[in-house]
Parts: C-alpha cells; structure tokens; sequence
C-alpha cells in the first residue's frame, strides 16, 4: 500500500513546497479614464517539480503574470514570492541576482550569443556569476535534451530546435528554483516543438525542475501538469492532467 505524505499546512508553513506565489495581485497601466486593469486581485500558487502553463485570450494577462512573477515587471498591488522571498522588499541589485541565481528563462526567441559554442551559452549565466556548474549535474542535462554530440557547435551550426535545446539547457543548468518559459515552441515546427515540450516535461519528472510556461496552443498546454487559465487580468479556470481536448474546450468556454 503506498503511503501518502500528509498534506502540509499552509498556514504555519506558508511557502512550504511552492515555487513562486501571487498573492492579491493587480497590475494597472495609465490613470484615471485609461487606465488598464492587466491583472487583477490575482492568487495562484506553482508548485515545486510540477510542470504549469498559462492559457487565455489576447490580454487576459498571461504574460504580464509571467513578468510579474519572474521580478522583470512590478505589481500595483499585492506580493509576489520566489520561494519564500517577496520581490516587493529587494532592491534593484538584490533583485538582479535572485533572477540570475534562482531564475531560469526560456523565450521564443532563442537569445544565444553567436560567437560562443553551445556549451559556452549554456554555462554563460553562471560563468557571469562567477560559479562553477556542477558538472555531473550538466552532463546530465545535456544528456536530457539530447545535446551530447553538439556542444561544440556555434548557434549558427545549429537547427531551430538545438537551439531551443541550448536555451532549455541553459536555463536549467544553475538549478534555478523556478524556470520560466514564454511561448518556447512558438519559432518551431510542430514536431521540433513536441521534441522540447518533451524534454521540459522530462526535466520535471526526470530532474526535478519547476516550469511555468505561458503558451496560446493547447497541445503545448496538454504537457503540463496543470493549466491556468486567465481572463481579463483574473484566473477564471485551472484544469489538472490536461488533454489538447480538455484545454480546448477550456478556451472555448473563454470565448478564444
């Protein structure tokens, strides 16, 4: 008989088992007669090892949750925590290092730098930093997303997906506490792109890595372990072990 872990109380422990939290979160732009209202009164935990995405129409603020939760933009209103740290209380230098140190990114565009080997791009953040990559670690991440015979090469020697692959692997390789990713499949066919979501998951399952990924298409969605979906700056919806189907029908129900 398996033994279930007994479920953690959060409000002795309140960060406990969660990567990164909003919580009463509410972003606006401009004043007064224009002002927009991007997210608004916003609570959602991510858990450690899971794998989220993100879902909702053009402007229901997906993305500036993503910023808001990865230290790049501010909130209004509201915390918002990478582990237990609130971003609101870090001044601008401690801000900068806790996304270099605790932070991983992955974007549609890939943001390699040209002259350096695959290797060199992936070790760039730490080697800026000033740490040494545990190396057992990197092998096995680039062992992960099947980057083993190209490390030598530039990006230019490299397809689309490889260099996706370099930029998932670097945003894995110092271990970060949380890794963000902004539509990582959106400059990729659609096989190439099966191939990353797949190494993202693996990272999850296999690596123990934490990845909230905001994405528009539902199959991307359905290698998640969770969806949240938002609308006009509020979450409306969330949907577990997602199928293409069931975000589908999701997002239909949004009105996208």
């Amino acid at each position: 008989m398996t033994v279930l872990d007994p479920p953690i109380d959060t409000s002795i422990h309140p960060h406990v088992n969660i990567a990164a939290s909003a919580v009463g979160v509410s972003k606006t732009y401009g004043s007064g007669d224009t002002i927009v209202r991007a997210l608004d009164d916003v609570d959602v935990d991510f858990v450690k090892g899971h794998f989220t995405a993100i879902m909702g129409p053009s402007g229901s603020g997906k993305s500036t949750l993503m910023h808001c939760l990865a230290g790049l933009d501010t909130v209004s209103a509201g915390q918002v925590y990478v582990g237990d740290t609130d971003l609101s209380s870090l001044s601008e230098r401690e801000l900068t290092l806790l996304r270099r140190d605790q932070v991983g990114f992955i974007f549609q565009a890939f943001n390699l730098v040209p002259t350096l080997s695959a290797m060199e791009n992936i070790t760039l953040p730490m080697d800026l930093a000033g740490t040494d990559p545990d190396p057992v670690w990197l092998a096995q991440v680039i062992e992960t997303v099947g980057l083993a015979n190209r490390t030598s090469h530039r990006p230019n020697e490299l397809s689309g997906g490889q260099q996706q692959r370099v930029a998932v692997s670097r945003a894995l390789a110092s271990r970060p506490q949380i890794i963000f990713a902004d539509e990582p499949t959106g400059n990729l066919d659609s096989t190439t792109g099966a191939e990353i979501l797949d190494f993202m998951r693996r990272a999850v399952r296999e690596l123990g890595q934490t990845i909230v990924m905001v994405t528009h298409d539902p199959v991307a969605a359905s290698y998640a372990d969770r969806v949240v979906f938002l609308a006009d700056g509020k979450i409306v919806d969330e949907i577990h072990a997602p199928t293409p189907e069931t975000v589908l029908d999701s997002m239909k129900a949004l009105g996208n």
